[in-house]
């Protein structure tokens, strides 16, 4: 996978990156991405149709070819970027057409019309000819658009709580595509909401979604978008699929990747690489109000305080549970959330609030249980895209979720 967030080491000139040439013969396009190469199944095609997403490639591909210049070309893919994301949390949100019979809570639309616009924009070939870091710029945009990550904005002035919430994409793809992701949905959902907290409080929440992808948290997609925010809010938390039946408050992180294959087939087990790493803790903490989560009667999912992590005890090479938590001198091996992107989000998000000095925000990391289809409807290859079963689960966990920020909120 090309890494997007490297290229933007610098300011580009947009001299720089197009120039007035004869355009590249079309079999130079950059080839599709493994995620990209799924969009050609049946199922995201009819998660497309049915929700009334699927013209929006075709639209983009039009719009790209009558750019004459790169700074049109960009400003296509960010209106078209942005486009997306905003017509995402619209349908989730009950406003205008749904386009289609799938429930409007469904994540998936988004996830698919993003790859679809992705792969238009891989195989554009202009009237000018584009350099590499140009397409590279231009994807950046589109993928920080359409997931929200450049839109999060707070009202003025106080009286309000501010909460910064963040789901993720659809994962696991090769074994289900039908898959959708709860906290996706819980984004698209929540986004630029308010709701009043339990101790009485008014709330803004902005949300936004990341990849399922190791090579972007390398390249510092969490801290660049959440790192402008976190000193203004009240609350963060980020958010991911986690247990069967379900919710899970994670209270410590760990500093581990162990290797599952992301969305583009890829694993990686180290280190989770930041900045800085000779000051990197190998555990962070969670500062949601845990106890108060806990006790309170957010949903028909029970939520748990979860304690235990995978460590090398100081001075030995053996992987230990510990339920109750490290013990002092250990190395990671997994977080209360796993050693994947979840976990790594979580250890992100809060090293960052630790880096910060903002060591009194509440924040930290919720797991939702895994959205499951109806009984009878549990085969990839004969199953339905959609179940009534799978709404109402998918239904649930969002308003749990709601209810959970709800009462972090008001807990401090």
């Amino acid at each position: 996978m090309i890494s997007i967030r490297s290229a933007l080491a610098l300011p580009l000139a947009a001299a720089s990156l197009a120039l007035a040439t004869p355009p590249a013969p079309a079999a130079e396009a950059v080839a599709v991405t493994t995620e990209e190469a799924r969009l050609d199944r049946a199922a995201p095609q009819e998660i497309l149709r049915r929700s009334g997403f699927a013209s929006l490639a075709p639209e983009f591909a039009d719009a790209l070819a009558r750019a004459d210049s790169f700074a049109e070309a960009e400003r296509t893919v960010g209106r078209y970027g942005s486009g997306l994301w905003r017509r995402a949390v619209d349908r989730a949100q009950g406003r205008g057409s749904a386009g289609g019979d799938l429930s409007r809570d469904d994540d998936r639309p988004l996830y698919w019309s993003r790859l679809a616009l992705t792969r238009e924009l891989r195989a554009w070939q202009p009237g000018f000819t584009i350099t590499e870091e140009g397409r590279t710029r231009l994807l950046d945009r589109l993928e920080r658009s359409s997931r929200g990550q450049d839109s999060i904005r707070y009202p003025a002035g106080k009286g309000v709580k501010r909460i910064l919430l963040t789901g993720f994409d659809p994962f696991t793809l090769d074994r289900d595509s039908r898959i959708s992701n709860p906290s996706g949905a819980t984004a698209l959902a929540l986004d630029g909401t308010w709701l009043r907290t339990s101790d009485g409080s008014l709330a803004r929440v902005e949300t936004a979604v990341f990849p399922v992808r190791w090579q972007d948290f390398a390249d510092g997609t969490v801290e660049r978008t959440l790192r402008p925010h976190l000193p203004e809010v009240d609350l963060f938390t980020t958010v991911s699929q986690g247990r069967p039946g379900r919710f899970d408050i994670e209270r410590t992180n760990g500093a581990w990747r162990g290797g599952f294959p992301d969305n583009e087939n890829l694993s990686r087990t180290e280190t989770v690489p930041v900045a800085d790493p000779a000051t990197q803790p190998q555990w962070t903490s969670t500062t949601l109000p845990y106890t108060a989560i806990t006790a309170a009667p957010t949903g028909r999912f029970p939520v748990y305080d979860n304690t235990s992590v995978t460590e090398l005890p100081a001075g030995s090479g053996t992987p230990v549970v510990r339920p109750d938590g490290p013990t002092p001198g250990s190395a990671a091996r997994a977080g209360g959330g796993g050693n994947y992107l979840s976990n790594e989000i979580a250890y992100r998000a809060t090293l960052l609030r630790d880096r910060l000095g903002l060591t009194d925000l509440p924040g930290g990391h919720v797991h939702t249980p895994v959205l499951q289809f109806g009984p009878g409807n549990t085969d990839p290859a004969t199953g339905a895209v959609s179940d009534a079963e799978f709404v109402r689960n998918r239904l649930d966990i969002i308003a749990q979720v709601r209810a959970i920020v709800a009462v972090a909120a008001g807990s401090r």
